[in-house]
């Protein structure tokens, strides 16, 4: 069975949701390259939930600027964070390999600051995409 765009929305939200969990863990006790990581990853997917809740069916772009740019068309409170949560494509991949960053490796260079600025981020995207779903499925109850 097919499920709508809503639906399937929810489900890429609850995900973000537990990642958001991971990485705030991270955040605080090591590992700040993989909560950086994760923190775009987390917000990757809040973004995503929001397109497939409007109906988009296929979204291909790991982009956190181009998905929320996307987002924008549909909520112009998207558009007003894209900027901002744009940084979080700065931590997709020289957090994760050496040659992201030719004279260390990403557990030497990233630290507690920068993880929990990159994880506050995430939650920002996490928290307005879901009042944004929520009040598209309280408009529909109406």
């Amino acid at each position: 069975m097919r499920r709508s765009g809503m639906e399937e929305g929810k489900r890429w939200l609850e995900q973000a949701k537990e990642d958001l969990k991971w990485a705030r863990v991270l955040a605080e006790q090591g590992g700040y390259h993989i909560a950086c990581f994760l923190a775009q990853q987390v917000a990757e997917k809040a973004i995503k939930a929001l397109l497939y809740a409007m109906g988009e069916t296929i979204v291909l772009s790991h982009s956190v600027n181009v998905l929320a740019r996307k987002a924008a068309q549909y909520n112009e409170k998207v558009g007003e964070k894209c900027e901002k949560w744009s940084v979080l494509d700065g931590y997709y991949i020289p957090t994760r390999y050496p040659n992201g960053l030719p004279d260390s490796i990403p557990a030497k260079v990233y630290n507690r600051e920068i993880a929990t600025e990159a994880v506050d981020l995430a939650e920002d995207a996490v928290n307005t995409v879901g009042r944004i779903m929520n009040d598209l499925e309280n408009e529909k109850l109406q």
